[in-house]
């Protein structure tokens, strides 16, 4: 598996979605930089304004607002909030997000609880989703690529059939 090291960054411009992987540094008052590699796919529709909550995984999601909008409309806005396990989903993601706007200096304030949640110290690794932006502790995703029950190979193999 690959290996998550300081100061890696690695990045390709691939239509208007966020990839790469990026190692920053997380300040006292819990501000990230978002990496100008990023950035530069953030729609002028969104405002430099992110929608941040718990990942799936240990790790903050974080969504430009227009792809968050598109998420409540078109995903979050059509479970049934009568089917127990909907409504919980809905709850356990909701309840943790908080919107934020790009300070003068490109940096998003990440709330403390999702700080905690996802086991932040002073490094992030930063890692683009397509539509959104994964925040990780390394060490944490470190260990989450190493218990990963099967190789990458037999991963894409299963997923990428025709």
């Amino acid at each position: 598996m690959p290996s998550v090291g300081k100061g890696v960054e690695k990045s390709q411009k691939v239509g208007k979605m966020f990839i790469g992987s990026f190692t920053y540094s997380i300040d006292s008052k819990g501000r990230v930089s978002i990496p100008a590699k990023l950035r530069k796919y953030v729609k002028p529709e969104a405002n430099d304004t992110f929608v941040m909550t718990r990942g799936v995984e240990q790790c903050i999601v974080v969504y430009p607002l227009d792809q968050w909008k598109e998420l409540v409309d078109h995903k979050l806005a059509n479970l049934n909030e009568f089917d127990r396990k909907e409504a919980m989903f809905l709850r356990a993601f909701l309840q943790r997000a908080s919107e934020d706007s790009l300070d003068s200096q490109s940096r998003l304030l990440i709330p403390q609880n999702l700080i905690e949640y996802a086991g932040i110290e002073k490094e992030v690794f930063i890692l683009g989703a397509i539509k959104k932006i994964e925040i990780w502790n390394p060490a944490v995703y470190e260990k989450y690529l190493a218990s990963q029950p099967e190789s990458f190979e037999e991963i894409a193999q299963e997923v990428m059939k025709p």
